[in-house]
């Protein structure tokens, strides 16, 4: 086991980190949810510690590339140990701000709206869905799980009473640009934008503009590299 003063001196370089709010490359950035997920998965098969050597094998990463990352936030293992995994989750769900729970609501019912809201990691990553929102009367009152469709009048009532600050969007773009305004003045700070359009917002408010159909794009250019290699 680690001792108590390697876990003063990581919890010294996490607070370090918060404290001197570091520039963080995008690219590592993106990186962090990765290496949560794979350390949950050896956390579930009871594996305790790990070396960066083994963990980039499993990652597909270099071990430099994995220790330089972790370098950023002041660096988690020890020489001739490795790290302690459920340390390292833990320390990367701080920095990644999923060590506390967000109550988070989603706007729009359609198909996509509700898969997120009916998705249990989303539960499990300690993103709370609240509430669900959409124009269409002929759904307002059902339910998606345990959650009742609410109008979109309640918008504000709803986000100001909970205190909401973090919102799925999941409307035709030409819908998003007055919806996203409407949330920002109701108190949303967090968005996360499915509209499949890019959306400026204020530089106070943060924004995650994912394109789904990109992704199976990068699949097609990928797969078309294969065929034409055989």
């Amino acid at each position: 086991m680690i001792s108590s003063n390697s876990d003063n001196k990581k919890n010294d370089n996490i607070e370090d980190y918060f404290m001197a709010k570091k520039e963080i490359s995008q690219a590592v950035i993106q990186r962090l949810p990765r290496y949560y997920r794979y350390l949950e998965d050896l956390m579930d098969q009871g594996i305790e510690r790990i070396s960066s050597s083994e963990l980039s094998k499993r990652m597909k990463l270099t071990a430099s590339q994995i220790r330089q990352d972790l370098n950023n936030f002041g660096g988690f293992g020890q020489q001739g140990y490795g790290y302690n995994i459920k340390n390292l989750h833990d320390e990367i769900a701080k920095i990644l701000n999923i060590d506390n729970e967000h109550e988070m609501i989603i706007v729009g019912a359609g198909h996509l709206g509700q898969a997120l809201a009916n998705y249990t990691n989303f539960r499990k990553r300690g993103f709370i869905v609240k509430a669900i929102f959409d124009k269409d009367p002929s759904i307002i009152g059902k339910k998606v799980g345990e959650i009742e469709i609410q109008p979109m009048e309640k918008l504000d009532e709803i986000i100001k009473a909970s205190n909401i600050k973090m919102a799925a969007v999941c409307i035709p773009k030409n819908a998003a640009v007055k919806v996203v305004e409407q949330l920002i003045n109701d108190g949303i700070v967090g968005i996360w934008n499915f509209a499949h359009v890019d959306l400026e917002v204020p530089e106070n408010i943060v924004i995650e503009n994912v394109h789904l159909s990109e992704s199976l794009m990068r699949l097609s250019y990928r797969m078309g590299e294969s065929l034409n290699a055989e």
